[in-house]
């Protein structure tokens, strides 16, 4: 299946160009993270996928949520689908670019984050900097994680997260800190006066990780 994206291409495209994949949360649309590649390095290929499946308010979702259900907040079925969509587009695109000998980037926005997190840390392989922005890692996207701290060391993660978050709370989001550090992989974990967003301040730390 191929998603739908937005993309900006760099003037010069090599085999060498880094490129970044943007993934939305649930009921928005590949509109919103675009907006920041303006800032991001002009010399990267930028991509922003729409998710597959249409949300009641006009939006988009890449898996079905119950916001009721604790539980089971996650369709497991649709979740682990669109992580298999998402790694065959990024490697369609990759291979239509060209792209050989490069780094791979990604940043997810809350449910787009646990995708990042399922792809990064089931292929960390293919990546490089990965930012995870209100988000958690969901333990049924993960059943197949890497644990060779060897194959995770030149993985640097981005984890930001607001203190007022009421869709996904502080502490899930800490989980994710806790499960990078038992897995010995690099991360910063950054908390923000914000709610279920990123602020000022948090864009621009997650700009100066991308540019580092």
């Amino acid at each position: 299946m191929d998603l739908k994206y937005l993309v900006r291409e760099p003037q010069n495209i090599t085999p060498e160009t880094p490129i970044l994949f943007l993934l939305h949360g649930f009921a928005s649309n590949e509109q919103d993270l675009f907006s920041f590649a303006p800032t991001l390095p002009q010399d990267w290929l930028i991509v922003s996928f729409r998710a597959p499946r249409d949300t009641e308010n006009g939006g988009y979702a890449w898996f079905d949520l119950d916001f009721m259900n604790e539980e089971n907040f996650v369709d497991e079925t649709q979740a682990l689908e669109s992580v298999k969509i998402v790694l065959e587009n990024i490697l369609k695109i990759s291979n239509y670019y060209g792209l050989t000998n490069n780094q791979t980037h990604l940043c997810g926005f809350s449910q787009g984050g646990m995708i990042v997190y399922a792809l990064a840390l089931q292929y960390p392989e293919l990546f490089s900097k990965i930012a995870c922005l209100s988000t958690y890692p969901e333990e049924k996207m993960l059943k197949n994680i890497v644990k060779d701290k060897k194959k995770l060391q030149h993985l640097r993660f981005f984890i930001s997260h607001g203190t007022d978050d009421v869709v996904i709370p502080l502490e899930w989001a800490k989980k994710g800190a806790e499960l990078l550090y038992d897995l010995g992989a690099y991360f910063s974990f950054r908390e923000y006066m914000s709610g279920h967003g990123v602020n000022q301040k948090n864009y621009m730390d997650l700009m100066e990780f991308f540019k580092k």
